[in-house]
């Protein structure tokens, strides 16, 4: 079992950054493939990007290339994700996720989420 309680979420002005972070329970945190996705109001949720078990591997949206930048520190068992240049349509409520495998997290539904943290972005 993981699992996944997410920080950072807030509002910001349009060209402004934020830095979510994703805190993971169990001592298994370093083997899983870990993931952000977001759902905004009336849309289905998308992933935003994908992050390998060891960072060699990184995934990202068309929509959020060179804006957002996936980490991780398996020694803190945390996943990061720094956005910036933040435009008023990355609102949405962003979810951490994690997976065994990057594939299995980018291409299906992962095992594990968190509870979501809100990302407005004002124009």
């Amino acid at each position: 079992q993981v699992q996944l309680v997410e920080s950072g979420g807030g509002l910001v002005q349009a060209g402004g950054s934020l830095r979510l972070s994703c805190t993971a329970s169990g001592r298994t945190f370093s083997s899983y493939a870990m993931g952000w996705f977001r759902q905004a109001p009336g849309k289905e949720r998308e992933l935003v990007a994908g992050i390998s078990w060891n960072a060699g591997t990184t995934s990202y949206a068309d929509s959020v290339k060179g804006r957002f930048t996936i980490s991780r520190d398996n020694a803190k068992n945390a996943v990061y994700l720094q956005m910036n240049s933040l435009k008023p349509e990355d609102t949405a409520v962003y979810y951490c996720a994690a997976d065994r495998g990057l594939s299995s997290l980018l291409y299906r539904t992962p095992d594990y989420w968190g509870q979501g943290t809100q990302v407005t972005v004002s124009s």
